[in-house]
């Protein structure tokens, strides 16, 4: 055993603060692990400081010293000098008995991250690499939101290297990963993985860090670990601010210990002042061998309302349905909307798709829109939730809101970047892409929301995906189809197509796919809308045959309606022989183009004696 480890097993070890704390309140403005080569008698000064103030244990400035963390600065390639510079300060910082961890942060956050585990495998490792040939006493592995991620890290290391690791996962709830596992049972898996010391850092204060650790248990082998945040983060001019609370952080240290924690450190706004009273705190104490521990009871998730009606994926499974997109009004005159809302229920047309501001213009909200739809008219509001406009607060808040109106039908799509749209200097959010926010969907079906806590109910989401087949290579496209199945959407629709051969490309090129699929159709109402179509709209191209078709009446209006309806019966014909659902756009609100195309393809397909399944 090193002699960490059985100093570590013997006694209560105090760890470090934040350097970042420290860097970031005298204004840095650039990456913290760059000080390792531009400051280092700063990165110095503050290792002293804490051991000073109590510190038996420090960690490297290595945190985000990885290539993916580091490129955001421009210093992707310095990777192993920053790392190498950091062991060398620490060293020189250190007196005889203080034990320095090689630190290694995790990659995936609360954040959506589509990084691969083969690549995180990669940077990680050298980052280790250069860790230990600089000769630190053991690894820290902290702040690891996605356990996979954690466990894949330490079978590596430990396959590779025979040092101490200490892993550190951070949950944003006090019982549960953002994935739903138990705290408890997700230290279990970590120990098994072989980690030395277990434990959980960052997100959370002290107060909350010591709910989490009632309900661990002593691990059969390794030992635990803790390093809260100072408190919970708050702003002030705009800055982060923490609570400045380190008597306070002294006294939790004492429960902790009680807990079975040996190893206590600080994370998120911690200062040498919070390792003061730690210190003090703990001095004397012994640690634990047995404790009691506090049982999670989840509570238990009432029934999910039944619904009445199928789903869009059962009905297009079983015969033909036909959905049809209507935009909500960029104003507050709704009376030709929901007097169009009326005509597509009276021609039972399965169901209304409501965009999520398309093309970043700004519409009546669809959710709005959608519930007055519900209340009102048996025909099924889709509702469209773009990634662009929300964190992952308000799309929680948003799915919550949809369920509890009962809107059950979504498609969720990334959205288009707001430099498209009418308001070019907003901002887009992005905190996760469609395939995340499908996941997030799909948590709520489970009862669970992201940060692992009860909905006390399941939801009952039917997800659909966007396909666009309007590119060089289909097979790319059709690949990705497999990720978004995986995250759980149900079926796709696809952008408007205006070829029968594109058509039977997509009945090729997916045929191996369970998955049905709704055909987008979109009527052209002038060699203009045609033009603008090819030229300025993302992912829709108009073959030079059909522009040709259009400019050649384009000054006639009903000879341009007529073309555009016999191009699309074309379309619909070729979709009812491989195609069970069928996707109608209306344009600029001219819904008789979409109620006659729809009164088509079901006349058509009431005379089909088999389903395309």
């Amino acid at each position: 055993m090193s002699r960490f480890l059985q100093t570590l097993k013997e006694n209560v070890l105090v760890a470090d603060g934040a350097i970042g704390t420290i860097l970031y309140s005298e204004g840095i403005d650039t990456c913290p692990e760059a000080y390792n080569i531009t400051h280092p008698k700063k990165i110095e000064q503050i290792h002293r400081s804490y051991i000073q103030a109590g510190a038996d244990v420090i960690q490297t400035n290595t945190y985000g010293a990885n290539f993916e963390k580091l490129q955001t600065f421009g210093l992707e390639h310095q990777v192993k000098d920053i790392t190498r510079a950091a062991v060398r300060i620490a060293k020189k910082a250190a007196n005889e008995d203080t034990f320095i961890l090689g630190t290694v942060g995790g990659f995936k956050g609360v954040k959506q991250n589509e990084l691969s585990l083969s690549t995180i495998l990669y940077h990680t490792d050298i980052q280790i690499d250069t860790l230990i040939d600089e000769g630190v006493d053991a690894l820290l592995f902290e702040t690891y939101y996605d356990l996979n991620e954690l466990l894949q890290v330490i079978r590596a290391t430990k396959k590779k290297y025979d040092i101490p690791v200490i892993a550190q996962l951070t949950a944003s709830n006090t019982n549960y990963l953002q994935d739903g596992t138990e705290i408890n049972e997700a230290l279990k898996q970590v120990e098994a993985e072989g980690a030395d010391v277990i434990g959980l850092n960052c997100h959370h204060g002290p107060h909350h860090m010591q709910q989490s650790f009632t309900h661990i248990e002593l691990p059969q082998h390794a030992l635990l670990s803790c390093y809260p945040n100072a408190s919970l983060l708050d702003f002030e001019n705009s800055s982060i601010k923490y609570s400045d609370n380190a008597s306070y952080f002294g006294k939790i240290a004492k429960s902790l210990v009680k807990e079975g924690v040996h190893l206590i450190g600080g994370c998120c706004g911690t200062t040498p002042e919070h390792i003061h009273y730690i210190k003090e705190a703990v001095e004397g104490l012994e640690p634990i061998n047995e404790k009691k521990v506090i049982p999670i009871r989840r509570k238990s998730n009432h029934p999910s309302i039944p619904v009445q009606k199928d789903n869009l994926t059962t009905k297009v499974k079983s015969g033909p349905t036909v959905i049809v997109e209507l935009d909500t009004p960029k104003h507050l005159d709704t009376t030709k909307f929901f007097v169009n809302v009326t005509k597509l229920d009276k021609a039972n047309v399965d169901a209304i798709t409501l965009a999520d501001n398309s093309l970043a213009t700004v519409r009546v909200s669809n959710i709005a829109a959608a519930s007055i739809i519900k209340q009102n008219y048996n025909i099924e509001p889709l509702v469209h939730i773009t990634c662009r406009d929300r964190n992952l607060i308000g799309l929680q808040s948003h799915l919550l809101g949809l369920s509890l109106l009962g809107i059950n039908e979504i498609l969720a799509i990334t959205g288009d970047p707001s430099k498209v749209g009418h308001l070019p200097g907003a901002n887009n959010v992005y905190d996760v892409n469609s395939k995340g926010l499908t996941e997030l969907a799909v948590r709520f079906n489970q009862g669970l929301n992201i940060d692992g806590g009860a909905l006390k109910t399941t939801t009952n989401f039917n997800i659909a995906g966007a396909f666009n087949p309007n590119v060089r290579k289909m097979e790319a496209a059709v690949r990705r189809l497999d990720k978004k199945l995986d995250s759980g959407m149900n079926y796709f629709i696809t952008q408007p197509v205006y070829t029968v051969e594109k058509i039977q490309e997509i009945a090729e090129k997916t045929a191996h796919l369970d998955s049905p699929f709704f055909i987008g159709i979109m009527p052209i109402t002038s060699y203009r809308n045609a033009q603008f179509l090819h030229n300025e709209v993302p992912g829709i191209t108009l073959p030079e045959d059909v522009l040709e078709q259009f400019e050649a009446v384009k000054d006639d209006k009903q000879k341009t309606k007529e073309l555009s309806l016999r191009i699309c019966r074309k379309l619909v014909d070729e979709v009812t022989k491989h195609f069970n659902g069928l996707y109608l756009i209306t344009p600029f609100e001219q819904v008789d183009y979409s109620l006659e195309l729809a009164t088509y393809f079901k006349t058509k397909t009431e005379n089909n004696q088999e389903a395309i399944i």
